[in-house]
């Protein structure tokens, strides 16, 4: 039990110092009880101060969502055997000797996970939250509707899971790669509300906030198919099962406002986040411009192009979530039609270029670039890589990326929130699938969004993920992608000798 060393302050995956003090159990370390909260103390929002001697541990934590972390540290200290579900550990345990005084950079630890592409049953969504608990990440983007899916139960329209939850099939591969032609597996599923309900209050328990999306006024097919009314040329649709961008948009009459209007009342009684995400990405226009009904629209409303519909859309549902008491989130391409709606929040995908204008001109900001943070997108370059999607996107890129782009003005680095990793499930239709897609990317995107910058060492992290992250993962029994490449059975289906995932 001797040593004792000053930790200041610690990376979010932290590695056992040398110098161990005995601790009974496991239950006795972690007890949140035994964590003191004083804001007085700590000021920073989420902080914590583990003091481990030989007399015992001592935690004191700025707030709840602080003595959480302050208790997640210690499970990291105790080793793997913490993680899993009971107790298999033989002997005594031992934490490591030391202070240890932390704190998250960004209030927005955030990952996105799309189940309107591919549906994830709740228990799978649980789980999921369980291992953002565990890196410290606060934010789950649930991106609940598309073209290929509608995943929430709306009892005043009831069609839209009854049709918009199913399609007779889906987009095999991709479309460089042939026949863009669906498998003829039918996929399907959705949450009901008090799915939803219990979600957000698992999601409470572990200070994560649940961010709802209902994408207006593209990627709507599925809605569509469900009522057609909805759609500008009123024909009858399917549920989209290929990838891409749908020409089929919402028509932005009055009806199609009210009809949204009252989802999102719907939406806001089940999921207590003052963020609401409303879409606005990749509006195909081409129907708007050969409605002759679309165009009357725009000049009725004084708006000088049928373009301008689309913020026209975004900014009448974000009046709506405001008089909710919420904050609407869009995607980026809402700057390409104007000013964003007040109090917007602006999600930087296509690059940094987007965030670093929003925030310039006074609008909060989630940097969330592909290049960089889109865990869908393939991981190597080796032809036995899954489905291999975008972007390069390795391990240690993930890791050198920083949300606070180096030509952004002081005076407007307060306006980035944080950061959003991004699992699109296009490719990933399976918890197993997700599992390779998401980590160890996210274990040093986790990083990313809350240890400083500077210190940060490439080399020492992936030394740290080996040694003392993944073992932890194994025990959680994650089925993440190995430093060294896929597992046979994780490679790209067709590659010789290996296997469908």
């Amino acid at each position: 039990m001797a040593g004792f060393h000053t930790l200041l302050p610690r990376p979010v995956l932290a590695r056992p110092e040398p110098g161990h003090c005995v601790v009974d159990s496991a239950a006795e370390a972690t007890d949140p009880a035994r964590v003191v909260i004083d804001p007085a103390a700590l000021p920073r929002p989420e902080a914590y101060r583990l003091s481990v001697t030989p007399h015992g541990i001592e935690a004191v934590a700025a707030d709840a969502a602080g003595a959480l972390h302050a208790t997640g540290t210690i499970r990291q200290l105790l080793g793997p055997d913490a993680f899993r579900a009971a107790d298999i550990h033989r002997g005594r345990w031992t934490v490591p000797c030391g202070v240890i005084e932390d704190h998250p950079r960004f209030a927005w630890r955030g990952v996105l996970l799309d189940v309107a592409r591919h549906f994830l049953p709740k228990a799978g969504v649980l789980r999921f939250l369980d291992l953002m608990a565990a890196h410290k990440l606060n934010v789950l983007h649930l991106h609940l509707t598309d073209d290929q899916g509608w995943r929430v139960d709306v009892p005043a329209f009831p069609r839209l899971t009854e049709v918009g939850a199913t399609r007779a099939g889906s987009w095999a591969g991709r479309r460089e790669e042939g026949d863009p032609t669906h498998d003829g597996r039918p996929h399907g599923g959705f949450y009901t509300g008090d799915d939803l309900r219990e979600i957000v209050a698992h999601a409470r328990a572990r200070h994560i906030t649940v961010v709802p999306e209902i994408d207006v006024p593209g990627h709507s097919q599925a809605a569509i198919a469900a009522y057609p009314e909805l759609g500008v040329t009123k024909e009858p649709v399917p549920v989209w099962h290929a990838w891409g961008v749908s020409e089929h948009v919402l028509d932005p009459t009055e009806s199609t406002v009210d009809f949204y209007r009252a989802v999102l009342d719907h939406v806001v009684g089940i999921f207590d986040s003052p963020v609401v995400c409303l879409g606005g990405d990749e509006v195909a226009k081409r129907q708007w411009r050969e409605s002759r009904a679309v165009k009357q629209r725009a000049v009725d409303l004084g708006l000088g192009s049928v373009e301008a519909l689309h913020g026209w859309f975004i900014g009448t549902l974000a009046r709506h979530l405001a008089g909710h008491g919420r904050r609407a989130l869009a995607w980026e391409d809402i700057l390409d039609v104007g000013d964003p709606p007040p109090g917007a929040i602006v999600a930087s995908w296509r690059g940094e270029s987007a965030g670093v204008l929003a925030a310039r001109t006074g609008h909060d900001v989630v940097m969330c670039p592909e290049q960089h943070v889109y865990l869908d997108h393939r991981q190597s370059d080796h032809p036995d890589e899954p489905v291999p999607v975008g972007f390069l996107n390795t391990l240690e890129r993930v890791y050198a990326y920083d949300p606070v782009p180096a030509d952004l003005p002081a005076h407007a680095r307060r306006r980035v929130l944080g950061a959003q990793a991004a699992l699109w499930s296009e490719h990933l239709d399976s918890p197993r699938r997700l599992d390779y897609a998401a980590f160890p990317r996210l274990a040093a995107f986790a990083e990313v969004v809350w240890s400083p910058r500077h210190g940060r060492d490439t080399a020492e992290f992936v030394d740290r993920l080996a040694t003392h992250h993944l073992p932890r993962l194994d025990a959680l029994g994650v089925e993440y992608r190995p430093l060294s490449g896929p597992l046979p059975w994780q490679a790209r289906p067709g590659v010789p000798g290996h296997i469908r995932a």
